[in-house]
């Protein structure tokens, strides 16, 4: 074997840890900002004290988001790739769009209970950035959106789903609930079990409102 080789066969485990440990610490990062935006709101919190939360070098940060904004945006699509990649594993197990609907409903706010702070920023800190409420329409939340209007669009091409109402229209509504009842769990004592329960409930009605009319 070749010097030149061997050498990029010794190149590519340490580029590969590299890899790791900057995807380590850009997961510190995320996490720390959590912590803090929670604690301190978007506008109070100094990008300083995400670096020193996360145990990295202020301008550690900037390596790997452009500013505070992105960080925030950053954060909420971190939690949206997390959901992605749980419906994807998911859902190919549900038997039906129904059970496919009660699974994206458990699923999102299952992620959030026990973990305040995070339901916090992604439902109350990312409106206090113009920058975030610009992007909301974001490639990953439409990828998200899209996800669960499919999944109403395949109950209505079966029939188990009623077919007098958009999918898209019912896909943000669904959203938008999720997120309202997160946001009302995290402003208030955040009880355990409160998100898990509100999901059984809102799955219920959810499927009530979209049942075909001979069923309701």
């Amino acid at each position: 074997m070749s010097e030149s080789s061997l050498s990029a066969r010794r190149a590519r485990p340490r580029t590969a840890e590299r890899a790791t440990r900057a995807g380590d610490k850009r997961e510190r990062i995320l996490d720390a900002a959590v912590r803090v935006f929670a604690r301190k709101g978007f506008y109070a919190t100094r990008v300083s004290e995400v670096a020193k939360a996360a145990g990295v070098a202020d301008g550690t940060i900037y390596l790997y988001f452009k500013s505070k904004d992105d960080l925030l945006v950053s954060l909420f699509e971190h939690h949206v790739e997390r959901l992605l990649a749980y419906l994807a594993t998911e859902l190919p197990r549900a038997a039906s769009a129904s059970d496919k609907l009660k699974r994206i409903i458990e699923l999102q706010l299952g992620l959030l209970e026990g973990e305040r702070d995070l339901a916090e920023v992604v439902t109350i800190i990312l409106r206090q950035s113009t920058k975030l409420m610009k992007q909301f329409a974001a490639p990953k939340f439409s990828a998200y959106l899209d996800a669960i209007a499919r999944v109403i669009a395949e109950g209505q091409a079966t029939g188990e789903l009623r077919s007098d109402v958009s999918s898209t229209l019912a896909a943000r509504a669904i959203f938008g609930a999720l997120d309202a009842i997160t946001m009302t769990w995290a402003l208030g004592k955040a009880d355990r079990g409160g998100l898990v329960r509100a999901s059984g409930q809102l799955a219920d009605m959810v499927l009530r409102g979209l049942a075909p009319s001979d069923a309701r």
